[in-house]
């Protein structure tokens, strides 16, 4: 997706408009989407220019574009607008990589920028020969006891699947109504499911974070607001999330940063006509879960994601659910098809909800505690570990990210690229946490491939 951000003044025209972007953009070569600031995306000439090439046309406030850093800021249009540079900023914010500086034309500016490419996941990063450290999944296989369940459900496959067990399973160990649950295949389906059955007005996904909620509701024809956190710590303020927004997505712990937000600022973001969509894959990867929302089926509008993926090697198998308020849950399932969980997932469902399971997961979260202190204790002084991680995975920042990629793939070992990310870069690395030999050998092998890398920029 290009996206192309639009500065204009009050009373220009449609074919000024035009004009300025098919000056800096002859010949697209895909599709094209125009953002600029809220106020802007009123003008008769804005909304007519998009109308006319059919592009889609979003409008962000000026608070959002303001928090955007900007390579060309103007203290004069800060000052006017609240932004810096309306046309850079609303690019950056809606794409991710900035191709053409602003560039004004007249009463236009105009500042275009590349969107990141959201259906890109850790295992496009994989391959053979390589060890493993782009997917987030923490086993090559699932356990003894869980493969055993699982191969006792194919021989039982012959019967369709009955979902009413494992939704009574998951009822009971996070203590709701059968009603509030919502078994899906994967964690993922859900962000499709709530595309195709809401209608939201106003959609905030909050990023940086798992890029699929975004992607389903884009695919379905929804406008997507972006409310980008920023470093050094990627932490949320509830008061900046739209009062008007009736979909809103976050992450918890948040993929790719793995920051923890507190669950209090979570919940405030809980209200009567929203849909707060809490992601909590990773959930289980950390000792006690204690910024979960599993439980509050209190708060309006809330629906938590689930998945079993991560701590139970079953990313083939594709098993998750969501828990929200029975007439939310109903819509949702009213978009799936009949028997949309197969039989083998469900028995892995009812297995990894039982009492023994979750307390063998939270051995394992504390396990991963000791495993990603370990990795952060043997990274080179070169590297920036970004912001606090508490999940299976830490988000690195180092210089020459791209080359650095490329010379560790190079060297037998595959990370998450960072860019794909709306408000990342190419010089920010995603790496899951392994035992702590593998660790060891990863980060020596990336103070061995930082070396000549930075040797180079300092003679630069």
């Amino acid at each position: 997706m290009i996206v192309v951000g639009i500065g204009a003044r009050s009373g220009a025209t449609a074919d000024e408009l035009l004009a300025a972007v098919d000056a800096v953009l002859p010949a697209p070569e895909g599709p094209v989407r125009l953002a600029t600031l809220d106020s802007r995306a009123a003008e008769p000439g804005l909304r007519e220019a998009a109308a006319r090439r059919g592009w889609p046309l979003t409008g962000h406030p000026a608070a959002t574009l303001a928090a955007v850093p900007v390579p060309a800021p103007s203290v004069r249009v800060a000052a006017a607008v609240g932004t810096a540079s309306v046309a850079e900023a609303a690019a950056l914010l809606e794409g991710g990589r900035l191709v053409v500086g602003k560039t004004v034309h007249g009463r236009v500016t105009v500042a275009v920028a590349l969107d990141p490419d959201l259906r890109h996941h850790g295992d496009a990063e994989v391959g053979p020969g390589l060890v493993d450290l782009a997917v987030n999944v923490r086993a090559d296989a699932p356990p003894p006891w869980l493969r055993t369940v699982l191969h006792e459900a194919v021989e039982a496959s012959a019967a369709y699947p009955d979902l009413r067990p494992a939704r009574a399973a998951v009822a009971a160990a996070h203590r709701r109504d059968p009603a509030e649950v919502l078994l899906t295949a994967g964690a993922a389906e859900t962000f499709t499911l709530v595309a195709r059955a809401l209608r939201p007005r106003r959609a905030v996904v909050v990023h940086p974070s798992f890029t699929e909620p975004e992607a389903a509701l884009r695919a379905a024809g929804h406008p997507v607001e972006r409310l980008v956190l920023t470093a050094p710590g990627y932490q949320l303020d509830p008061a900046a999330v739209p009062a008007d927004a009736d979909l809103v997505v976050v992450g918890n712990p948040t993929n790719p940063t793995s920051v923890l937000h507190p669950a209090a600022d979570l919940a405030a973001l809980a209200r009567p006509g929203r849909v707060l969509l809490v992601d909590e894959a990773f959930a289980d990867t950390v000792p006690g879960e204690p910024e979960s929302l599993t439980g509050r089926s209190d708060l309006p509008g809330l629906l938590v994601v689930r998945s079993l993926t991560k701590t139970w090697g079953l990313a083939g198998l594709r098993v998750g659910y969501a828990l929200g308020p029975a007439d939310l849950v109903a819509a949702l399932a009213a978009q799936q098809p009949h028997w949309p969980v197969s039989t083998p997932a469900l028995a892995a469902l009812t297995a990894c909800t039982t009492p023994a399971a979750r307390a063998e997961a939270e051995e394992v979260a504390h396990q991963l505690t000791a495993h990603r202190a370990a990795l952060l204790a043997a990274l080179p002084a070169a590297v920036e570990v970004v912001a606090d991680p508490r999940s299976s995975f830490v988000l690195l920042r180092v210089r020459e990210g791209a080359r650095v990629r490329e010379r560790l793939r190079e060297r037998g070992w595959a990370v998450r690229r960072g860019d794909t990310f709306p408000g990342l870069g190419s010089d920010h690395l995603r790496i899951a946490v392994r035992d702590p030999e593998t660790s060891r050998a990863f980060a020596s092998a990336l103070a061995e491939t930082l070396d000549p890398i930075i040797t180079t920029e300092e003679v630069r």
